[in-house]
């Protein structure tokens, strides 16, 4: 069974949540309408996150794991209920066991190398990262060999302003990290954040 699309291709990369926020940092979140939030496994707590942010059961949500190299991390998600692998590289091993158990997979690429074996393995969709080094000509070059409708998400230094820019080169979403969240934000602030990102999104995908 392929999993769904995230309704709303935006990806809150929460590095550094603590499990005693992440609920309330979901709601505020999910309010702002982001649909898919990612918890990077290489901060203490992570896994902890993930499975407070499944139970808290957020409508049309899709919650998993960021960072996750190998198959014990792809393991550990699932078991904490997480449905989403992200990763900074391409690891067919882990991608394939992800997309066995029913997980939608955003593994991180640099070239079309990357990018066919990730595809090849099982991926949904490619993360395009780091995104400033891959650029918009590199991403229109991607769209010109990897089957269409491939989704390709830059991640990396996105910010409302620049995301028209990596529109027009062919992005159909994005993961957005340190601009969104960061360790001790506030609620409203991050709130505010959120809304920034999905209210421009929702004018550059009319």
């Amino acid at each position: 069974m392929t999993p769904s699309h995230p309704t709303v291709p935006l990806v809150a990369i929460l590095r550094g949540l603590q499990p005693a926020e992440a609920v309330a940092v979901g709601k505020v979140l999910h309010q702002a309408g982001f649909r898919a939030l990612e918890v990077p496994l290489n901060r203490p707590g992570a896994i902890e996150c993930i499975a407070a942010l499944v139970k808290e059961q957020l409508p049309d949500t899709l919650i998993g794991g960021g960072t996750m190299l190998n198959v014990g991390h792809v393991e550990a998600v699932y078991e904490a209920g997480g449905r989403l692998l992200v990763s900074p590289n391409c690891n067919p091993a882990a991608i394939r066991r992800a997309a066995d158990l029913g997980m939608y997979c955003a593994p991180g690429v640099a070239t079309p190398t990357e990018a066919f074996a990730a595809l090849d393995a099982g991926a949904h969709a490619l993360k395009l990262f780091p995104a400033d080094m891959v650029g918009h000509n590199g991403l229109k070059a991607f769209n010109s060999v990897v089957p269409a409708g491939t989704p390709m998400w830059p991640v990396g230094g996105i910010t409302p302003d620049n995301m028209e820019g990596w529109v027009r080169a062919g992005a159909t979403g994005f993961g957005i990290g340190g601009q969104l969240y960061t360790p001790g934000v506030s609620l409203d602030e991050l709130g505010q954040r959120a809304a920034a990102y999905v209210s421009k999104w929702r004018a550059l995908a009319v």
